[in-house]
């Protein structure tokens, strides 16, 4: 009896196991919301994607250094991304964090594999102190 009650646990114990690891490997594309600190250490120890969903005239006036733009309010948005590496991580920025969020979520449905998204856009980035940005003169 005790064998049997031993030999169930162990097959549950491996079933919850493969459980978990297919829902890992299922969700592999979960949005991580990143403050200015952590993403200048991804910028720094990643080969990622940096991109900028403001319009190309805001983009133009301000942006984080080494940024492409794909603006979200672009006809052609959903083109656009799928230009990108989905393989290669994303960060993501707006503004103020509104617009890189519903991007993220486009993005996570197009099958992008590791997204970033900057907690308060650019504007938390300007006032940290990561000021890695160009401005237009």
């Amino acid at each position: 009896m005790m064998k049997k009650l031993v030999g169930i646990c162990c097959l549950l114990l491996m079933l919850s196991l493969q459980t978990s690891c297919l829902n890992s490997t299922l969700d592999n594309s979960e949005v991580q919301l990143v403050t200015a600190a952590e993403m200048q250490s991804i910028l720094e120890l990643e080969d990622v994607q940096l991109i900028d969903v403001r319009s190309p005239k805001e983009h133009e006036e301000m942006h984080i250094v080494n940024s492409q733009n794909i603006d979200f309010k672009s006809p052609t948005f959903d083109e656009d991304i799928l230009k990108l590496d989905k393989n290669k991580p994303v960060i993501l920025y707006c503004n103020s964090g509104r617009s890189s969020a519903k991007c993220a979520r486009k993005l996570e449905d197009a099958g992008f594999e590791k997204i970033y998204d900057l907690e308060g856009g650019l504007s938390k980035w300007k006032h940290s102190d990561k000021l890695n940005i160009k401005v237009k003169s």
